[in-house]
């Protein structure tokens, strides 16, 4: 039989002689609009739980849309070519205003209905290789007049069917696909995987979500070395250096004014520091300092270079399901779309991972995690719909994002997919941004990289790395994880079997680095005697259940008490990704209460009374 004793206790009141906006850590859990902080997430300055002031909100989900507009614009533009779009500018900009618009609805639900954690979601990569596999077959290749701009005219309708017809059929691959990835969600299958799950798993895979990004965003940040130098440097020096240096700003209270602290470069790091490069990037553009010619060394550190996108972009336009077409589907496509969907499920268990530790919260149940994947399917779903001509993930950028700005408030991340939803209504607005300059946008990926890439290695806290076993585990998935990607993208043909679709699937999965490294360490940690304290699966386990104990359900149960004060009947408690009563203790069989604390006249326990159990 379990047991609870509630224990009294009444803090003493803080004596503060002025408000704190941003707030530091002052070792002790304290409450912020209602809710409670705790002291695992006091070293940042909004909580998962916490609900910022909503002008900050506003502000801070900016600076997550800028994070990943890099990630969410490259997708349509890399995939525009073999679309037959190079030469169409105004539907590549319908494509990235689309691409926002369904981010937004799926990041919207993946906070409120998915795994509730300060996670942003957006367009793929994963999905992008089988994407053009697929248009690469003779099926599907454009045709020569296309690549030739005098001839294309773009509003025929010989043009026009040609492209839509591409995207109708990328549109129906990943609708199928999407169902296989929400039937591994929601039937409960990834959570059960996580029972063989350890941080030897996790590791690598979270390390390789970055490593392998290294080329993409030193090619992006070498197109200028001295502005992305510059945006490094003012990421760094306003989220390490002056994270400490609190503004005042007056406020104006109901009895008198006062001045309140505000920690501006510990809140808005890359906003600030992408708005200053993106100014003197202006600057340098109007004087000429930039060179005009299109292959000259800093051309793609003009704000100007995508000017033709901003001037034919509407100013408003809806995207809706169905916009290109009736979907069409085929088996190559769909086969291809699924390896991307394994791929992209890896991904987002290491990210969920890497997520709760920056921001404080217990490791994601079990429960949560199916949830997460199945919301993730249904994403994709929508995106297929819709038409953006890819999937939906969770976004590796906006992780590393949570480690910089040391904002974990999944409220802002609310903030964030209202913007994206915005930005893909109002075109111009939308088409605006795509004019960062290359320069700045490689220099915040370094950062923001580097941090998630030591996210991942922190999960060997819980290791024995002192033992030889656990050495060769990492190592060795870590090496493979960079080198087989590398061998296999220069070495395709080496893999052809004769079958078209097990091409596809085989050369996507060799082609990830976070599955080969994530499959490689799963494999030999399951496999390679050891003991589960040498496999750091005693500490993981113990703290997953003394975190869960206290704050999991807060973090990852349905919102509006679903599952708990609602819903809670036992047949939905058989549902894999419903959320368990016994988690919070409450609601459980066989539990006794001792109350140590003085009651007032209505008979409930006096307010601030801390409930220990035992």
């Amino acid at each position: 039989m379990n047991s609870a004793i509630t224990i009294c206790e009444h803090p003493a009141p803080l004596q503060r002689g002025d408000g704190v906006l941003g707030s530091h850590s002052d070792g002790q859990s304290r409450k912020k609009d209602g809710q409670r902080r705790s002291p695992s997430s006091s070293h940042l300055a909004y909580g998962v739980l916490d609900i910022p002031p909503w002008y900050i909100c506003i502000f801070l989900g900016i600076q997550h849309f800028l994070t990943a507009l890099g990630g969410l614009v490259a997708v349509p533009l890399i995939l525009a070519k073999d679309l037959c779009l190079q030469h169409d500018p105004l539907t590549q900009s319908y494509l990235i205003s689309t691409i926002f618009f369904v981010s937004g609805i799926c990041t919207l639900l993946q906070v409120l209905l998915g795994v509730r954690l300060p996670i942003l979601q957006g367009g793929t990569f994963a999905f992008v290789a089988p994407s053009l596999a697929m248009l690469s077959l003779p099926t599907w290749k454009c045709p020569e007049w296309t690549f030739d701009a005098s001839q294309v005219n773009t509003s025929s309708p010989e043009f026009i069917e040609e492209w839509q017809k591409r995207i109708r059929e990328l549109q129906g691959a990943i609708m199928v696909a999407s169902c296989v990835q929400m039937l591994v969600g929601f039937s409960g299958i990834i959570g059960f995987l996580m029972r063989f799950i350890g941080p030897l798993t996790i590791a690598p895979t979270i390390s390789l979500v970055a490593l392998p990004l290294f080329d993409s965003a030193g090619s992006n940040a070498g197109s200028h070395w001295g502005i992305a130098a510059m945006t490094i440097f003012l990421i760094v020096l306003f989220s390490q250096y002056m994270k400490n240096i609190a503004l005042p700003v007056p406020v104006c209270g109901r009895e008198k004014r006062h001045t309140a602290k505000f920690y501006l470069f510990q809140i808005f790091p890359v906003l600030l520091a992408l708005c200053i490069s993106w100014l003197l990037c202006f600057v340098l553009t109007t004087t000429n300092t930039f060179p005009s010619a299109p292959t000259a060394y800093g051309y793609l550190a003009r704000t100007d270079t995508k000017g033709s996108v901003l001037s034919q972009a509407p100013w408003f336009r809806f995207p809706y399901p169905g916009q290109w077409g009736l979907p069409t589907v085929s088996l190559a496509g769909v086969f291809g779309i699924i390896a991307g969907v394994i791929s992209s499920m890896v991904e987002s268990v290491g990210d969920y991972y890497a997520c709760a530790r920056l921001v404080g919260a217990p490791p994601p149940p079990k429960h949560a995690i199916n949830r997460g994947i199945g919301i993730e399917g249904l994403g994709c779903l929508l995106a297929g719909a819709w038409g953006t001509g890819n999937g939906t993930t969770s976004y590796s950028e906006n992780v590393g994002a949570l480690g910089i700005t040391r904002v974990g408030s999944r409220m802002v991340i609310v903030a964030a997919g209202c913007v994206l939803l915005l930005m893909g209504v109002f075109g111009k607005i939308g088409a605006a941004f795509a004019t960062i300059p290359t320069p700045v946008i490689g220099g915040m990926f370094l950062v923001m990289f580097g941090v998630i890439t030591a996210v991942g290695i922190s999960n060997l806290q819980y290791v024995d790395m002192n033992s030889s076993r656990n050495i060769f585990v990492f190592g060795f998935s870590i090496y493979c994880g960079l080198a087989i990607p590398n061998w296999v993208n220069k070495n395709p043909e080496r893999l052809q079997t004769g079958i078209l679709q097990l091409d596809q699937i085989i050369q996507v999965l060799l082609t990830t680095g976070m599955f080969v490294g994530g499959f490689l360490g799963f494999l030999l940690d399951n496999t390679i005697p050891g003991s589960l304290e040498e496999r750091g699966l005693l500490a993981w386990i113990q703290i997953q259940e003394s975190e869960e104990l206290t704050k999991a359900l807060e973090v990852y149960g349905l919102p509006c008490g679903i599952g708990t004060k609602f819903c809670t009947s036992s047949c939905v408690q058989w549902l894999p990704f419903w959320p368990r009563l016994e988690h919070d203790g409450k609601g459980a069989a066989g539990v006794s209460q001792l109350s140590l604390c003085p009651q007032d006249s209505s008979g409930e326990h006096q307010k601030g009374a801390a409930e220990t159990r035992m």
